[in-house]
C-alpha cells in the first residue's frame, strides 16, 4: 500500500490510484474549512427505527434527493449529506453553498426593479430545467420562490435551492405552509395540503411574473393572518393582473427610449406560459417541469432560429392600446364618481330642506289645534254675543210694551221704581235702552213714561251672564283674583294707544303671557314669532312689560318675559 503524505498544506494523498510514465494518479482529501448550507427541520425525530413512520419517510424522502444527485445537474443545489443532528434529534441536510444574490434581491436597488426580457428568458429556461431534473426523480419540491433561486456568482447560472419541504411528511408540511409558508408563491392546492407536480409549475410562473413586472399577481400587504388570508383567497378566484401593464409602469427611468421600447416587447408564447401556468385549476396548467422545459426550449429556440419578431410587437401594441383605454375608462369612472357625489350632496340639501318645511307645516299644525282648543274653551263668537244682545233688547221691548198695554202704573210706583234702581250699575247698552221713551197713546192722551226699570235689570242680568261667557278662559292654574285684576286693567288698557316714547318689541320666540311680572304666574295663551307680532309696552317690571295684544281673531292682554321679545325702536 502506498504511504499516505500531505502533498500541500489542506491536501492529503491517500494513495495512488494509477502510475505511468508521464506521471501517477492519487486518490487525494482535502484538509480545512469548507462552506456548506444545512437546512434544519424544526420537527425533532426521537427514534431511528424504521417502525417510526416519520424516521421512514423521512429516509424515503431523503433516498429521492440522493437520486436527484445521481445525476448532476448545474440548476440545483448539491445535497452533500442527511441524517439526525446530535442534539435534539432535528432532521438535516446538508447542501453545497452558493455564493451570489437571490432573485428577491435582484429585484431590489441597487439593481433595476425588473429584468430585461433576455434574463428573464434565461432564468425562465434554467429553472424549468430544475424542475424537469427533480421531477423525473419523482420529487417535488414544493417551496419554489424568488428567494430560493439563487445565481451562481462562479458559474452565471441560477441554482434551485431549499428542498426542506420535500423530506417533511404531509402533516408537517401543512402546519409549515400554513404557519410561515410564502403566500405569494402557493398554489391554490396547497390550502388543502395538496403538493403536485403541477404546485411547482404554478410557483414557477409567479417567479416569472415577477421578474416581468416586478412584483407577484397578490402582493401580501402586511403580515397579518387577514392579509395571509387574503391572498389565499386570491390565488383560488381572482384572475392574475395584466403582466404588460405592470411592466409598463415598472420601466426603470435610466433605461433609454430605444430599451424602454424594445424591452415592452414580450414574446407572445412567453406571456402565454405564464399565464397557462397560473390556472387555478392544476389540471390546466403545464403536466409537470419535464412538459414545462420542452415549451420553452422549443418556443426560445425556435423563435432565435428562425428571426421571428413579428409577434413580439403585437402584445406590445396590444398593451399599449388596453392600457389607453383603461386610463380612458378610468378617467370617465373618475368623471360620473364626481357627479354622482355632487347629485348626493344635492339630494341630501334638498331632504334637509323637506325636512325642514315638513317641521314647520307641523309647527302650524300644532299652533293651529292649541288655538282651536282655546277658541273652544272661551265659549260663543262675537257674532253670537251681538245676535243675543239684540234678542234680548227686543224681549225687554216687548216686555215694556206689553205692560204699558197692560196698564199704565201710577206717577208714584214709576217713581219709586226708578228710585229703587236709581243706584244700579247699568252697562252702557242697558242705559242706552233705559233712557229712551216710550210713547203711550190713551183717551187721546198722548205720554211719555220711561221702560219699566224693573224689565230693564232682569234684561242687564241676562246680559251680564253672556257677557261672562265672551271672556277670554284663564288658565287653569290662575288664581280668579288674579284673572280679575287682569281682566279689569285690560277694559282700562284696552283702548289706551301707545304714547310717544313707549317701546316696541318684536316676538322672537314663543312668548307666553304672565297674570303677574313673575314666572309662577304663567297662562296657556301665547304669542308666535312672526313679522306682524310687534307689541307695545304699557308699563315695564324688572325683566316683564304689560301690553294689550290684539289680531283679527282674539285680544288679550298681560305680561310678556323680556328675553321673548327684541327691542325695535328707541
Amino acid at each position: 500500500m502506498a504511504k499516505v503524505f500531505t502533498i500541500t498544506p489542506g491536501l492529503e494523498n491517500m494513495g495512488a490510484m494509477k502510475t505511468g510514465g508521464q506521471g501517477s494518479v492519487y486518490k487525494g482529501r482535502r484538509i480545512g474549512e469548507i462552506i456548506t448550507a444545512i437546512k434544519l427541520l424544526p420537527t425533532p425525530i426521537y427514534s431511528e427505527s424504521e417502525d417510526d413512520k416519520n424516521f421512514r419517510d423521512f429516509q424515503n424522502e431523503v433516498q429521492k434527493l440522493k437520486k436527484v444527485n445521481e445525476e448532476p445537474n448545474p440548476n440545483v443545489v448539491k445535497i452533500l449529506s442527511s441524517g439526525l443532528s446530535e442534539t435534539g434529534n432535528f432532521p438535516f441536510i446538508e447542501m453545497e453553498y452558493i455564493e451570489g444574490p437571490d432573485l428577491e434581491e435582484l429585484l431590489k436597488p441597487p439593481h433595476d426593479p425588473i429584468f430585461t426580457v433576455k434574463e428573464v428568458i434565461k432564468v425562465a429556461e434554467q429553472l424549468a430545467n430544475a424542475l424537469a431534473h427533480c421531477h423525473k426523480q419523482d420529487v417535488r419540491h414544493g417551496d419554489i420562490k424568488s428567494n430560493n433561486v439563487k445565481f451562481n456568482l462562479n458559474t452565471g447560472n441560477y441554482i434551485l435551492l431549499d428542498f426542506g419541504l420535500a423530506i417533511m411528511s404531509d402533516e408537517q408540511r401543512r402546519t409549515s405552509l400554513r404557519k410561515a409558508g410564502a403566500v405569494e408563491f402557493m398554489a391554490p392546492e396547497q390550502n388543502e395540503g395538496q403538493m403536485l407536480f403541477q404546485t411547482d409549475v404554478y410557483s414557477f410562473g409567479i417567479i416569472i411574473f415577477e421578474l416581468l413586472a416586478g412584483r407577484v399577481p397578490f402582493p401580501l400587504s402586511d403580515k397579518g393572518e387577514t392579509a395571509r388570508n387574503t391572498v389565499r383567497l386570491a390565488h383560488m378566484e381572482t384572475p392574475p393582473p395584466d403582466v404588460m401593464f405592470l411592466r409598463q409602469e415598472m420601466l426603470p427611468k435610466t433605461w433609454s427610449k430605444e430599451k424602454r421600447e424594445r424591452e415592452m416587447q414580450l414574446p407572445e408564447w412567453l406571456v402565454k406560459m405564464i399565464y397557462k401556468c397560473l390556472q387555478k385549476n392544476p389540471e390546466n396548467r403545464f403536466i409537470n417541469g419535464v412538459e414545462l422545459h420542452e415549451y420553452i426550449l422549443h418556443n426560445s429556440t425556435h423563435s432565435h432560429q428562425t428571426g421571428e419578431k413579428a409577434n413580439y410587437g403585437v402584445l406590445s401594441i396590444d398593451s399599449a392600446r388596453i392600457s389607453k383605454e383603461r386610463e380612458q375608462l378610468q378617467q370617465q369612472l373618475l368623471t360620473y364618481s364626481q357627479q354622482v357625489t355632487e347629485r348626493e350632496k344635492e339630494l341630501s340639501l334638498l331632504r334637509a330642506t323637506l325636512a325642514n318645511k315638513e317641521n314647520e307645516v307641523q309647527l302650524i299644525k300644532e299652533q293651529t289645534l292649541a288655538y282651536s282648543a282655546g277658541q273652544s274653551k272661551k265659549g260663543v263668537s262675537k257674532t253670537a254675543f251681538i245676535a243675543l244682545l239684540l234678542i234680548t233688547l227686543g224681549l225687554a221691548a216687548y216686555s215694556g210694551y206689553s205692560l204699558l198695554k197692560i196698564g199704565r202704573p201710577d206717577d208714584q210706583q214709576i217713581t219709586d221704581t226708578i228710585s229703587d234702581t236709581s243706584n244700579t250699575t247699568l252697562t252702557p247698552e242697558v242705559k242706552a235702552v233705559a233712557e229712551t221713551t216710550i210713547t203711550v197713546k190713551k183717551e187721546d192722551t198722548t205720554l211719555k213714561i220711561p221702560k219699566p226699570i224693573a224689565t230693564v235689570n232682569k234684561t242687564k242680568d241676562s246680559i251680564n251672564n253672556l257677557a261672562k261667557k265672551v271672556e277670554p278662559a284663564a288658565d287653569e292654574n290662575t288664581d280668579p283674583a288674579l284673572q280679575n285684576g287682569e281682566q279689569q286693567k285690560a277694559e282700562e288698557t284696552t283702548e289706551k294707544k301707545p304714547a310717544n316714547g313707549q317701546t316696541q318689541y318684536m316676538v322672537t320666540s314663543r312668548a307666553y303671557f304672565y297674570n303677574e311680572p313673575n314666572e309662577s304666574t304663567k297662562r296657556g295663551a301665547f304669542i308666535i314669532p312672526s313679522n306682524t307680532a310687534i307689541v307695545t309696552a304699557l308699563d315695564e317690571k324688572e325683566d316683564f312689560i304689560y301690553v294689550v295684544f290684539s289680531n283679527e281673531v282674539v285680544k288679550t292682554s298681560g305680561w310678556l318675559r323680556k328675553k321673548d321679545l327684541q327691542q325695535i325702536n328707541d
